[in-house]
């Protein structure tokens, strides 16, 4: 069964063909394409995709590099969106750390604090994270080692210690279509269990 765990269908990418992609998706039997929120403002975009297309599951949340962009209130009313529309989503994400483009103090302690922050809201409604974790994969897993949640990170780039940790505490990794080229991530799926790997095209990126 093909399931693609980390797309952004919402993208100006697909604007004049979803259908088009939607259903050749369909015919090489993919099942599922999770469709992750990148922003304060596209979350309701995704959860319209996931009423119009069966094959659209819904994670909302907002990427790391967002969150100096969002204020409080911002984030109180995703909040509340996420919680009302609980039944309408697989997952929250996508959600997590970006040390790669933010390096400030300030602002990589406000990612922990939001991300902690969808980490409770995600115990409170009992759904999975999808996680985001560049060059942040360390404090990711100190973190997530304080929560019982089921987490999936994706496009893993941490150390294999790092991995190990990860999959000792439940987590799942989703593999992208660039382990055709990367040894990283063949070593990834070499040393894990298969039955933590799951499959993303991270499109329109992939």
């Amino acid at each position: 069964m093909l399931v693609d765990v980390h797309a952004h269908l919402q993208y100006r990418d697909f604007e004049n063909d979803l259908d088009e992609v939607i259903e050749r998706a369909k015919k090489i039997g993919v099942k599922a394409i999770v469709v992750n929120s990148l922003t304060k403002d596209d979350n309701r975009t995704v959860l319209e995709l996931g009423k119009k297309y069966a094959l659209v599951k819904v994670a909302l949340g907002i990427h790391p590099n967002e969150v100096k962009n969002t204020s409080d209130e911002e984030l109180e009313n995703l909040f509340s969106f996420i919680k009302k529309n609980k039944n309408n989503l697989i997952a929250i994400g996508e959600c997590g750390l970006d040390y790669h483009h933010d390096k400030e103090e300030n602002v990589l302690r406000r990612q922990k604090e939001v991300f902690i922050k969808f980490l409770e809201l995600a115990k409170k409604i009992n759904k999975p994270v999808i996680i985001h974790s560049r060059k942040g994969e360390k404090d990711v897993i100190d973190i997530l080692e304080n929560f019982k949640v089921k987490a999936l990170l994706h496009f893993f780039t941490g150390n294999m210690k790092l991995a190990k940790r990860a999959e000792d505490i439940g987590c799942y990794f989703s593999i992208p279509v660039s382990i055709l080229r990367s040894e990283h991530f063949k070593t990834l799926v070499n040393r894990t269990a298969i039955s933590r790997l799951l499959t993303e095209t991270d499109s329109p990126y992939g």
